[in-house]
């Protein structure tokens, strides 16, 4: 299983997180109010946290202990978390830029372009 899956897998109620962070549920939910921490919601609506979210709120209590205040902390980290999302997206192609993709080269004609990898096409097989 992949390590980024893994860690964004939500596990851990609040009462957990609070233990681990040593935040009260109060703050925690406070910080998920302004966007730095979004866990994921069961049926019943009870919080769940991932190991992504436990470190975030790690991140937060550190920087509030250096005496930074909560505009300060999220101009910090949001925008370092939205470039780690943007830069994923740009790396992975969609399955819809794939088959644009193979649809050109299958029909274009153009024997000079490179070809697509077995690799890239798997994702259409299923085995």
């Amino acid at each position: 299983m992949n390590d980024d899956i893994r860690r964004n897998m939500s596990l851990f109620p609040i009462s957990i997180v609070s233990k681990l962070t040593e935040l009260t549920a109060r703050q925690i939910r406070y910080y998920e109010k302004h966007g730095l921490v979004s866990p994921a919601r069961t049926e019943g609506n009870q919080r769940l946290f991932s190991f992504h979210d436990v470190d975030m709120l790690l991140k937060i209590k550190m920087q509030l202990e250096k005496g930074y205040n909560l505009t300060s902390i999220k101009n910090m980290i949001l925008p370092k978390e939205q470039d780690k999302r943007k830069e994923k997206k740009t790396k992975e192609l969609s399955d819809a830029e794939l088959r644009r993709m193979l649809h050109r080269e299958l029909f274009s004609g153009d024997k000079h372009k490179t070809p697509l990898t077995q690799g890239e096409l798997s994702r259409f097989f299923r085995p």
